[in-house]
Parts: structure tokens; sequence; C-alpha cells
């Protein structure tokens, strides 16, 4: 597993209310921007991963171009190459400021990560170990101007499915300050040579529905013939130096680009949640120092 270093990462939402011109300009200037987006249905291709995305009606799809562009002039976070699509529910669709959430997916070549562990993880124990890190992170989070953070716990306790090769799991975060609690959901479907993340943040009171969605979109991500699980030649592939627990454990830490700058900007409007993971980053830190020890 690669070597963690301490990342700031904070995501303010706007609580200020603007006059009532402003708003309207800005609601106009989204809109424009929405209606500039090619969202895709059907069977997309995910490029650069070798997945391929089977989408029922209950989704649309935008592409690397069009997803970095929400992230970075929609919902204000930096430029992000990493990301390589965006599945967008079409009961929620962007123009819905307060309900509106996505699935934004990445992909990892860290090579093929095996599935040993997955049947012997203790994931009452990893929890434990990962809530003690983020309180012992918070005084240093405090130091720096950043608000304290508490994995309240699993919103989905993690599963996985060996037979489909993916993995999924919520977690439930409060931050001091936040009117609400805030969901993180993720799923990993394995492939040979890496992994696809498939990552959505949401308000808590919205799990019932998001934890809906994302057991649908387990069922729509395949990776192309020859790219799967199963393909795996053990002479000829790089085999990744973590496991199904790494992957649990080191998530928030792991997300390629995303989570090593910002979240996505998920947020109703008028609504203050702030989400920081440099305490989670440090669960990390005390999960894996217990293993090597």
């Amino acid at each position: 597993m690669r070597k963690y270093i301490s990342i700031f990462v904070v995501i303010a939402a706007f609580c200020l209310a603007l006059p009532a011109a402003a708003d309207d300009a800005a609601a106009e200037k989204a809109r424009k921007f929405i209606d500039s987006l090619h969202f895709q249905s059907g069977t997309v291709n995910v490029s650069g991963a070798n997945a391929t995305l089977a989408l029922t009606p209950q989704f649309r799809y935008l592409d690397a171009r069009d997803a970095q562009n929400v992230l970075s002039k929609l919902w204000g976070n930096p430029p992000d190459s990493s990301v390589l699509g965006m599945l967008v529910p079409t009961a929620a669709p962007l123009s819905d400021p307060k309900n509106s959430w996505a699935v934004v997916i990445t992909y990892k070549d860290d090579g093929h990560v095996a599935d040993d562990d997955a049947a012997k993880i203790d994931y009452d124990k990893m929890l434990k170990e990962m809530q003690e890190g983020t309180r012992d992170a918070n005084p240093e989070r405090k130091k720096q101007g950043y608000p304290e953070i508490e994995l309240v716990g699993w919103a989905a306790k993690p599963h996985y499915d060996a037979t489909s090769n993916k993995l999924y799991w919520a977690k439930e975060l409060a931050v001091t300050g936040a009117r609400e609690h805030t969901l993180n959901y993720d799923i990993r479907a394995l492939g040979r040579g890496g992994y696809l993340s498939l990552n959505a943040v949401a308000g808590m009171d919205q799990l019932g529905m998001v934890e809906t969605e994302m057991q649908k979109v387990l069922g729509m991500t395949t990776f192309d013939a020859g790219q799967r699980y199963g393909d795996f030649n053990a002479s000829t592939d790089k085999v990744a130096a973590y496991g199904i627990g790494a992957l649990v454990a080191g998530a928030i830490a792991a997300k390629a680009g995303l989570f090593a700058k910002l979240l996505v900007l998920l947020v109703a409007a008028k609504k203050f949640i702030i989400i920081g993971f440099l305490a989670v980053v440090a669960g990390v830190k005390k999960f894996f120092g217990k293993k090597s020890q």
C-alpha cells in the first residue's frame, strides 16, 4: 500500500443568502451550463478503465470532459483529470440543487487486488480503529483551522460479493458546524489489473434512496472481455500490494485525484456542510500501523 501523507481536504458549501437578483443570475448561469452537457444513455464505455456501464433508465452518463467540468465549474472543485465519468440520477437532476447527487467514477491500475482476506475481515474492529484515528487527529485539524470530524459508523456495512468481485460500503460522518450528517457511499469493482471506484456523496437523509440506486449501479458495471477479474494471469500480471481490507480502510485517502483534492460538492441550497478528511487519513495510518506490528 502506498505511504500516506496528511492531506487537508475541505469542502465548504455556500451558506450566505444572496440578493434575489444575484440568485437569479447564478441560477440562469447554472441552467445554461447544464444545458451544454452531453448526457448519454444506454450502454457506455468508461474510457481509460476498460469497463462498460449498461445504464438503466434511472441514470444518465457524462464522459470525462463533462464530468470534470461539473466538478470544477458547477461545484467549484479544482480541475481533476483522474475523473473518468459521472452518473447522474434522472430523478435528481443537476438542475435541482436541493436534491441532486451524483456518482463520480475513477480507476486505479495498481494491479490485481487479491480477495483472499475478504471473508476474514472484522469490520467492526476496523471501524473502531478508524474512529479512534479520527478522534486522535481532531486536535491537529482544529489547530489548522478546520472543523472536527466524527466517523459515526457504517451507514452500510462493507460487503464483498466474490461472484461478481464487487465491494460496497457506506460511512456516516458528522462534522462540527454542519447541519446534518454526511453520507459517503462507495463501490469498488475489481478487474484484472485494478479497480473501478464509484463514489457518491449525499446527506444522511438520502441514505435509503442512495442505497437503492447504488445497488442498481452495482449491476450496471462490468469490465470488458479480457480485463475481468477472472482473466488475471499470475505469470504476467502485476499484483496490488494490498487486499480488500485496505480498500475499505484506505478508501478516502486512496481515491485517485478526487479525494486527494476536494470531494464532489453535493449540497442543497443554503445548507452548510463541511467535509474534512485529515482525520480519516490518520485512521488509515493507525489501521495499517497495527497491521504491520
